[in-house]
């Protein structure tokens, strides 16, 4: 499953995002991993929670995004949640169409039993149409 919590930059999506990644820590039995494009959310997340910063692992492209994910769920077989902030600077996707990639996350969700969150700094508007019922928090 994927779920997307959009809304322009400065709207609040990380704060929605850790609120929810932290309060999973109390319910979810298996492993938990948060993705952002740099370390400085460390001390606000659960220590509990993975934390990997993307940046750190030279990804240029969006196909190598979705390598670097099955890489992270072929290593943990706990692994249930990942929560991504800054989806489209960590993809490589800002200003390109997201749908191919949402939907790859999809697949591997379905076929893996890991549910998405994902922060992507667009109005819920400008979504695709597919991509819309995906929606959890607008700002």
């Amino acid at each position: 499953m994927v779920q997307l919590i959009v809304g322009n930059k400065g709207k609040g999506k990380t704060k929605h995002l850790l609120d929810k990644v932290n309060s999973q820590v109390k319910e979810t039995a298996g492993n938990i991993v948060y993705l952002d494009k740099s370390t400085k959310h460390m001390f606000e997340l659960n220590n509990k929670i993975r934390l990997i910063d993307v940046s750190q692992y030279m990804i240029e492209e969006s196909a190598e995004f979705v390598g670097f994910i099955s890489g992270i769920i072929s290593q943990d077989h706990d692994l249930q949640q990942m929560y991504l902030d800054s989806f489209l600077t960590i993809a490589c996707l800002e200003g390109l169409d997201i749908t191919d990639t949402v939907e790859k996350l999809e697949k591997l969700g379905d076929t893996y039993g890991v549910d998405f969150v994902l922060s992507i700094g667009i109005d819920k508007e400008k979504l695709p149409e597919s991509l819309k019922e995906k929606v959890i928090v607008s700002l």
